[in-house]
């Protein structure tokens, strides 16, 4: 934790960018630079549901070296993962091949972390998602949270469980049962403060049940029922509030942006935007950037 010059400490943030707000042209170098040039100093990748991404899982070595180095020339650390796949493939799922898959994902993600030299994998809070609910979703998805903890802490690599849109686990007050039922210091939260507005909380109350236990912050905007491609300043999530409240539990850390424009020309103007939007708001609840 930053420390200002009476010696008291201070709140400070990193501020990242999510990998899908910036146009891809299928060069690595191009991607980071983007980041750069918007003015952010890290980057989170994604695993989601599409072919193309869920094949980084599978990545030879020279890939993964590939992409590293690419990061670290032009300056940018990478952040973390987004194992979003899991939307798809559920660890709650009720069909036990769907279920073993999942597990394989958690084992595949952990390791794409450590040789990305990603510090974080990012745990999506959807149970089976596209499945109808039963009542032993949740029991499933804890079940395959605590087969790949011990997996993550070989590999040196935390899990951040991301309160999510649905029903599932759609606040921190929900991720907060499962930190504290898995009890392992290798699973924390990786909170988002626009899926907390989204889902009608408290910014206030959601990011203080998870004070001590939050690795990063996700920063977008959304409106009801629209969680995705909300211009940052657009929606109805309140940064003041949950920015105040993270400077009342001092709390310092990265903060990735997150924001859908990897098919737009403007997307390093339009990241830019974001970033200007997020740090007024940082200024004024005294948070350093």
């Amino acid at each position: 934790m930053a420390s200002g010059g009476t010696g008291t400490p201070c709140c400070e943030v990193v501020l990242g960018i999510y990998e899908k707000a910036l146009r891809w042209t299928g060069d690595w170098d191009r991607l980071f630079r983007q980041a750069k040039d918007a003015g952010f100093r890290f980057v989170d990748l994604s695993v989601d549901e599409s072919t193309e991404r869920r094949a980084r899982l599978h990545w030879p070595p020279h890939k993964r070296i590939e992409v590293r180095d690419a990061a670290a020339r032009n300056g940018i650390a990478i952040g973390g993962v987004c194992l979003s796949v899991h939307r798809a493939v559920g660890p709650g799922s009720a069909d036990p091949a769907v279920a073993d898959e999942a597990d394989q994902i958690f084992e595949q993600g952990i390791r794409l972390c450590a040789d990305l030299g990603a510090p974080v994998l990012q745990v999506a809070g959807y149970y089976a998602f596209y499945e109808s609910p039963d009542p032993g979703q949740r029991d499933r998805y804890v079940a395959s949270l605590r087969r790949a903890v011990p997996k993550a802490a070989r590999a040196g690599v935390l899990l951040g469980i991301e309160n999510v849109d649905g029903a599932d686990v759609t606040s921190l007050t929900r991720a907060m049962e499962l930190v504290r039922e898995i009890d392992s210091p290798w699973l924390q939260l990786y909170p988002d403060v626009g899926n907390i507005a989204e889902q009608r909380l408290d910014e206030e109350v959601e990011l203080r049940a998870g004070a001590g236990h939050m690795l990063a912050i996700h920063v977008k905007d959304v409106r009801v029922g629209e969680p995705r491609r909300v211009p940052m300043g657009d929606g109805v999530a309140d940064f003041d509030k949950a920015f105040a409240e993270l400077a009342r539990q001092r709390w310092s850390g990265r903060m990735m942006v997150e924001m859908w424009n990897d098919d737009a020309d403007d997307s390093v103007e339009r990241c830019v935007a974001a970033r200007l939007v997020v740090e007024k708001h940082l200024d004024a609840a005294g948070i350093r950037h």
